[in-house]
């Protein structure tokens, strides 16, 4: 196993991939059992691993980042590199890397959030679901999350897990998160939260919700925490009568939600609220959120407005450009046919793209394995009439040194790896994630 990443280039084929979340790590994976390639190098633009496992999975859900393990294993191989707090468009260009490379495989995944394009969207207090996650899952590109001062009521618009998982975490006993990976100045910040209600918002009914039964189950049984729904919203119509008798996961959903509309108040000290069939249409306030309006989307139901101060939207990640790259803005992902890029229509040769940002925010982590899979196989169709790199085998390296990067290879990761774990072994739970880059580089520095 490559142990300090210093190893320029073999002279055989060489392949980049840009992003070293699940989907990039799966077609890692891929290319390396082909052994068509002699240098493998996979840059990410964290000084970490590992993407939406280590970024976006929540922090009370330590099993699914075990997944982690498995995607490490293209690490063991001598042929392949990780170089580490790189960011492809700033400190290496597209077109850098189609140089040094024979094949370039983008796999980035989709780092901004759609938009409800309201009004009040730009109010100090909304947020995307992406900059919350980034926040309590403590990535290092994170931008700063303060929660309202005199937060008392919070509004997650969403009828998927992300928006749960957001809905849960605010509401959960703070106390709780200390034992998980969450960064120490979040689960503080949780902690000394005066937040009481929690309100999930879905513009569609309950049949149509995308909530998983195991989020489902685990939001109610939140200790503290009373569920309440209003059993009209749970009226089917003929459309949603036929769902719940064809889908058995429709069914869970409807059936959980009666039982929780079902429920009597507890007078515990925290509520979740489902709002369902509602849509928002204002976010009120002139310095900051001081409230949301919804308009009804069945029936002639009057208009609800909500006292909130704090909305985060989770309908839904968008992804974010990358310069040398065509770019659909409408659907937020990279124009490709089989994973081969198009620019103009046009396949652009000896680049691909895989994961969300080929087929847009669908799919859970084992999703990106077929992907990436089907990626692979277009590469390999495609290795042996592909021009070739124009560069020698080490000019991203020498790049990279001239620019003054400060790339982290395997070994440093390792090191701060272990210094998570320690920390987390300290406290009596799981490692605990070092969310700021310099305070990073001073572990790794320090372990060297």
């Amino acid at each position: 196993m490559e142990d300090d990443g210093s190893r320029s280039g073999a002279a055989g084929r060489a392949a980049a991939i840009v992003g070293a979340g699940p989907a990039g790590l799966y077609a890692l994976a891929a290319l390396v059992k082909s052994e068509r390639f002699d240098r493998i190098d996979v840059f990410e633009a964290a000084p970490a691993p590992y993407g939406l496992v280590r970024y976006g999975v929540a922090p009370d859900h330590p099993k699914t980042r075990n997944i982690s393990r498995v995607l490490a294993r293209g690490f063991e191989h001598t042929r392949v590199r990780f170089l580490g707090n790189v960011s492809v468009g700033r400190d290496v260009t597209v077109d850098e890397l189609r140089a040094g490379y024979d094949v370039v495989v983008v796999s980035t995944g989709m780092l901004g959030d759609r938009r409800l394009g309201i009004p009040g969207e730009e109010l100090p207090g909304s947020y995307g679901a992406s900059e919350l996650v980034a926040w309590y899952t403590g990535h290092p590109q994170a931008r700063p999350v303060e929660l309202p001062a005199g937060l008392t009521s919070a509004t997650v618009i969403g009828a998927g897990n992300v928006a749960l998982d957001i809905a849960r975490i605010l509401a959960k006993d703070a106390a709780t998160l200390r034992t998980t990976s969450m960064p120490r100045h979040v689960v503080d910040a949780l902690a000394a939260s005066t937040v009481t209600d929690v309100h999930l918002v879905a513009r569609r009914g309950p049949a149509q919700a995308k909530f998983t039964s195991p989020e489902l189950h685990e939001l109610g049984a939140l200790e503290g925490v009373d569920l309440v729904v209003d059993p009209a919203d749970l009226v089917l119509g003929p459309a949603d009568e036929e769902a719940v008798a064809q889908d058995r996961h429709a069914k869970v959903t409807v059936d959980v939600c009666r039982e929780w509309s079902e429920r009597p108040a507890t007078g515990a000290a925290r509520r979740i609220h489902l709002h369902y069939w509602r849509k928002p249409v204002r976010i009120l306030g002139e310095t900051a959120v001081t409230g949301i309006e919804l308009a009804s989307n069945r029936g002639d139901a009057p208009a609800l407005t909500l006292p909130t101060q704090l909305v985060v939207r989770a309908i839904g990640y968008h992804g974010t450009p990358i310069p040398g790259l065509p770019f659909d803005d409408r659907s937020g992902t990279v124009p490709s046919r089989d994973g081969r890029v198009l620019t103009g229509g046009e396949v652009t040769a000896g680049v691909y793209v895989t994961g969300w940002l080929r087929r847009g925010p669908t799919g859970v982590i084992a999703t990106n394995r077929g992907d990436a899979n089907e990626v692979a196989e277009s590469v390999l169709a495609d290795l042996d009439a592909l021009p070739g790199r124009a560069g020698e085998p080490d000019t991203v390296d020498k790049l990279l040194a001239e620019r003054d990067v400060r790339v982290v290879t395997w070994a440093d990761w390792l090191r701060l790896e272990a210094h998570e774990k320690a920390a987390g072994d300290a406290a009596g739970g799981d490692p605990i994630v070092v969310h700021d880059l310099v305070a990073a580089l001073e572990v790794i520095d320090a372990a060297g």
